[in-house]
């Protein structure tokens, strides 16, 4: 697409931001907004952005943010911009309006061609009938186009992710009372699921989420919250539960082997926080490496995209981590198999190459892929999430 367009005259990059806004009627601010040392969103790169075009704009512009930002970001843009422009002692017609993005890692081009909705921030019927234009389309009929306030579109991100990351946290606190009374959360997530008031999405037990969303973005509207007087308690416990659910898989294998693992040696399948993606960034692979690996363990691990980035960021240095070709690779000589990100092709492994190169053929599974039963007939002593 990158090359298709280029060509066509209809993409062109730059580094040179005067060369951009030149004849720009809408200018996006898409810029990282990551935690800071309390956990609050990071705004600098989003005001430098918004300083930087208030110094260099020489005509009216609509400036949309797509950064996930506080409530009232919007606001504090324009007057950056507005300083700018003062500064220059330029008289300047601009707006500052909130077009969040709900892009999902793998698949971004698609969420970005097909979105499922589209939720404008605006405080002009002008405004609002310039975004329609732009974004029309892109949609498929006029109610997934969503206009509210700007406030409310700065809120609308941080709540969905939210709510997203609630269900995932709740499954997994139903996980761990099905393992103490012998539920199976299989079953149960089934049960649930069907009530079309609660529907499958969102509702599979695992090792927690990670990712460059979820976390930060929950921790962001607890603070968001504290700071307005209204603490956000059920948030507070989301993040709870999947702190401590990053940690499950490895306190499985240490339950299982002991609290000494000097010698043991541990397949472990997927390193991204989720298929169709390198990102690691809060990864649950990190915690489950971290904890086996402080207590002896020697870890072989396999992702099918973020071997490159595991070794030169994020587990950089690590002692007791080595990197196999191939999932297969991976599990010769193999204590165990531990399963932690569910790329596609973990679904259906060859078994039978598993119980041939594996020392022992047991599998703790943090995304619970596999058929219990199925397991055991094959012969596999077989963990999972949420069911004994």
């Amino acid at each position: 697409m990158i090359q298709e367009n280029s060509s066509q005259g209809r993409l062109r990059f730059t580094t040179d931001l005067s060369e951009a806004l030149d004849r720009c009627e809408i200018c996006f601010i898409a810029v990282g907004t990551p935690q800071d040392e309390t956990g609050k969103a990071d705004l600098q790169y989003v005001f430098r952005a918004a300083e930087e075009i208030g110094r260099v704009m020489t005509q009216p512009i609509s400036v949309v943010n797509k950064s996930t930002v506080p409530v009232g970001t919007a606001r504090k843009v324009r007057q950056r911009i507005q300083h700018e422009l003062d500064i220059r002692n330029e008289s300047m017609a601009f707006d500052v309006v909130s077009v969040p993005e709900f892009l999902k890692q793998g698949v971004a081009v698609k969420d970005c061609m097909r979105p499922d909705r589209i939720v404008i921030g605006v405080d002009s019927e002008e405004q609002s009938l310039l975004l329609r234009e732009l974004y029309t389309p892109f949609v498929r009929n006029d109610e997934s186009l969503i206009v509210m306030d700007i406030e409310s579109a700065e809120m609308t991100k941080y709540a969905a992710n939210a709510m997203l990351a609630t269900k995932i946290s709740f499954m997994n606190e139903l996980a761990n009372i099905c393992e103490r009374v012998g539920a199976d959360i299989n079953r149960v997530r089934i049960g649930i699921g069907s009530d079309h008031r609660i529907g499958y999405h969102f509702i599979y037990p695992g090792c927690g989420f990670g990712g460059s969303c979820f976390p930060k973005d929950i921790s962001a509207l607890i603070h968001i919250a504290s700071e307005a007087g209204s603490p956000a308690h059920i948030l507070q416990a989301v993040s709870g539960v999947n702190e401590r659910q990053r940690h499950i898989l490895a306190k499985k294998v240490i339950d299982r082997f002991g609290e000494d693992l000097t010698g043991y040696n541990f397949a472990l399948w997927g390193l991204s926080f989720k298929p169709d993606t390198d990102d690691m960034r809060d990864a649950p692979a990190i915690a489950v490496i971290d904890d086996l690996i402080s207590v002896g363990a020697r870890i072989t691990a396999y992702d099918p995209k973020a071997m490159d980035v595991a070794k030169n960021i994020f587990l950089k240095g690590y002692r007791g981590v080595e990197y196999a070709e191939s999932k297969y690779a991976a599990i010769k000589g193999a204590d165990a198999l531990i399963l932690v990100t569910e790329w596609k092709e973990f679904r259906s492994p060859d078994f039978v190459e598993l119980r041939t190169h594996m020392k022992r053929p047991i599998i703790f599974d943090g995304r619970n892929q596999y058929d219990k039963k199925q397991m055991q007939k094959r012969g596999f002593e077989y963990h999972q999430i949420g069911a004994v």
